[in-house]
This record gives C-alpha cells, sequence and structure tokens, in this order.
C-alpha cells in the first residue's frame, strides 16, 4: 500500500499534501451530486472517475459525460459499480451516496462491503434499524462513513464551536435554531421531479421537511454546543398545497443538563431562502451564526461590547479553522467552500488510515456515521411525538 501523506500531521497543521489524487465515484447524478463534485474537485484532493448515475442507460450516459466520467467506468447499477471497482487496480477510494433517501442504505452497504470508503446524504437511511446496521458494518469493515451534514464545516460554525469549548460564555443555558426556507410556496413545486420523491413517503421516509432540514438543523445545534439532543415534541404542518408529508415543524427540545431549546424548520417561510440560524446562550454570554452571512459570527459577552468576528486569517480565530480558509478576509465565501471542506477532511482521513497514522482530534471533526444515526433517531422521535398529539418524547 503506497504512502498517501506528504506531510505529518498535528493538530495545527494546515491541510496537508498528498502523494496522489483519491479517486471519487458517484451514486446519483441529480444537483446536489453536482454541487459535491464540484466542491470536491475544488480542493484539489479528488478526481471523478466512476458513476452509477441512473437506472435509464442513456441518461446514465448522458450524467456522465457531464461529471467527464469514462464510458467503460458509467454502471448500470450501484451493485455493478461497488463489485467492478473493488476489483480495479484503480478502483474509487471514496464514494458519494446521492440518491433519494431509501437507496441510501443499500447503496451504502453495497460499497462498504467491498471495502471503500463512503459519504453519504442525509438523511442517513428512513429507519434506526438501517443505522443501526451501517454502524455495525463500518465497524466490521474498518471503513471511513461521512455524512453529508456540510453545515458544521463552514469556518465560523467550527469557530463557534471553538468558542463554546473555551468556556467564556459560561454553562450553556438555551440552544435556539431554525432552519426557514421558501422554495416550496409555489404550489406547482410539488410536481418537479426533484421535489415529486421528497413528498413520497415511500422514497423519503415517514417525513419530508424534518429529514430534509430539521436535521440539519438538529446537527448543527448539537455540533456547535457538544450538547446531546435527548428530548423533543413536536408539530408537523401542512402549511401550503395539500402534500402527503409536512413542509413545516414546530419543536421544543431539550439537551443533556437538561438544557431547553427550540427548533423551527419550514420550506414556506415566504421570502427566507437560506433561513438558517443558530442562537446559543450561557450564563456569561452567547453566540449567534446565520447562514445568509455565513462569514461572520455574533459575540455577545454579557456586559460588553457586541463582537462580530469574521472568516480569515488571525484576529482570533483559531488555527483549526484558519486551516478551512481558502479566501483572504472580506473576500466571502459559501456553500461549495464548505463542502470542500468536508470533502478535505475526509481525504485527510482516508490518508491517515491508508498511512496508518493517527487522525489528530482537530482533523476528526467531520460529520460522520454516529451523526447520521443520531439524526434518524431525531426524525423517528419527531414523527413519534407529531403522531401523538406533540407529547414530549425521548430519543
Amino acid at each position: 500500500m503506497s504512502t498517501l501523506l506528504r506531510d505529518a500531521l498535528t493538530d495545527d497543521s494546515a491541510l496537508p499534501r498528498l502523494n496522489r489524487r483519491l479517486r471519487l465515484g458517484i451514486v446519483g447524478g441529480g444537483r446536489i451530486a453536482a454541487t459535491q463534485a464540484m466542491a470536491a474537485r475544488m480542493t484539489g484532493y479528488f478526481d471523478i472517475v466512476a458513476g452509477a448515475l441512473s437506472s435509464d442507460p442513456e441518461s446514465a450516459s448522458e450524467k456522465a459525460k457531464d461529471f467527464h466520467i469514462e464510458a467503460d467506468r458509467t454502471y448500470q447499477s450501484f451493485a455493478e459499480m461497488a463489485e467492478i471497482e473493488a476489483q480495479r487496480a484503480d478502483g474509487i477510494d471514496l464514494v458519494m451516496v446521492t440518491t433519494p433517501n431509501h437507496l441510501h442504505y443499500p447503496a451504502a452497504r453495497a460499497f462498504m462491503e467491498q471495502g471503500i470508503h463512503v459519504i453519504c446524504d442525509k438523511p442517513l437511511v428512513n429507519t434506526v434499524s438501517e443505522a443501526e446496521s451501517l454502524v455495525s458494518l463500518a465497524s466490521q469493515y474498518n471503513k471511513i462513513f461521512a455524512v453529508g451534514y456540510v453545515m458544521s464545516c463552514f469556518p465560523m460554525v467550527r469557530q463557534a464551536k471553538s468558542i463554546v469549548e473555551s468556556g467564556i460564555l459560561g454553562a450553556i443555558n438555551q440552544i435556539h435554531v431554525e432552519f426557514m426556507q421558501d422554495w416550496m410556496v409555489p404550489p406547482q413545486t410539488a410536481d418537479q421531479p426533484h421535489v415529486k420523491w421528497r413528498l413520497d413517503p415511500d422514497k423519503s421516509g415517514k417525513t419530508s421537511c424534518v429529514g430534509d432540514i430539521g436535521t440539519h438543523a438538529a446537527h448543527l445545534a448539537s455540533f456547535v454546543t457538544g450538547h446531546k439532543l435527548t428530548d423533543l415534541r413536536a408539530d408537523f404542518h401542512v402549511c401550503g398545497a395539500p402534500k402527503k408529508l409536512e413542509d413545516t415543524v414546530f419543536m421544543t427540545t431539550k439537551y443533556d443538563h437538561d438544557i431547553p431549546g427550540t427548533l423551527l424548520a419550514t420550506r414556506l417561510a415566504s421570502g427566507n431562502r437560506g433561513g438558517l440560524r443558530l442562537r446559543v446562550f450561557g450564563a456569561k454570554g452567547g453566540v449567534e451564526w446565520d447562514l445568509e452571512s455565513c462569514d461572520q459570527l455574533k459575540l455577545n459577552l454579557f456586559g460588553a461590547p457586541d463582537q462580530i468576528i469574521s472568516r480569515g486569517h488571525g484576529h482570533g480565530v483559531v488555527p483549526s479553522v484558519e486551516r478551512l480558509v481558502r479566501a483572504g478576509r472580506g473576500f466571502p465565501e459559501g456553500i461549495i467552500e464548505a463542502w470542500g471542506n468536508l470533502y478535505s477532511e475526509i481525504a485527510v482521513a482516508i490518508a491517515a488510515q491508508n498511512d496508518g497514522q493517527l487522525l489528530p482530534d482537530s482533523f476528526n471533526q467531520f460529520p460522520k456515521l454516529i451523526d447520521g444515526k443520531d439524526g434518524v433517531a431525531f426524525i423517528e422521535a419527531a414523527f413519534a411525538s407529531n403522531a401523538a398529539g406533540g407529547i414530549w418524547v425521548s430519543l
């Protein structure tokens, strides 16, 4: 096995150089696959070389051209792709799974069983039992498994996490998060091909809004604060045109140490686009982050002037955050760069495992399989709470 890392890793290291680019495969050829492919290429760590992009041969062939994948590595099924790529000397190192939700489990399982690392879109799977099965398989095959909670990969989110961990906010006493979008306001939106499956219980699972953007909000809150969501009560709503699944959810939440909070998510908040906002309050102060102003973090210490920390090098930004910064202070970065940070950290983790190196803690913050499992438990608890009239349910 050839060495991948050219540099030793420490907690304060910059992103290291590799001796070769890693080979990335794609399962699912939709919009999120294109976004992630763009980000993966941007890092310089990956070449996209294989794909199972559609069950329709003609569509798969056309999509392969878009991703610049050669015809002999364009597959008709993810099972075929996993088996053949595992046998190639130049087979893929990592596969991204970006299919509708109901295919996440069989696709991820197929590649893990062939010894290939996985990054899977969220929600991880549609049931807790499937999530537990993947956790067992990942341990059995010793594969890196990341989940697409990309919001945790913005530099200022990592800075917020560092601030909470420093203790300057004091004991955390409230956690509030919301994800307010408006892309489903037009009634005809539900008829678009990339939306239909999100509202189909057979493909999306028990929920739609909760599983899609609610899980982002839940992961972000726990990631930044370090506190685990333990209980919730949820009310599902359909605020727009009639649908089989909810487009809105309002939750009251509780974290370990009995920390209270709220979680709101909707696709019917007219005039809101990104709409992801996190507010964490402690005994001595609070932090606030807004996706639509993602380069800035607001720090409020009680009795002191408010502070605005901006993404960039220096000025109080910790080294583990600086390594995720590409453009200088004042030149904005966004969601593609955040995806790039996720793929960069996965690449380093794969390289470290390949080389038998211990991955430093600061390189090990990317969202993992256990975060995906927690997300599925969150979905099932929310569904159970709403079905029972909004009662408290433990995760």
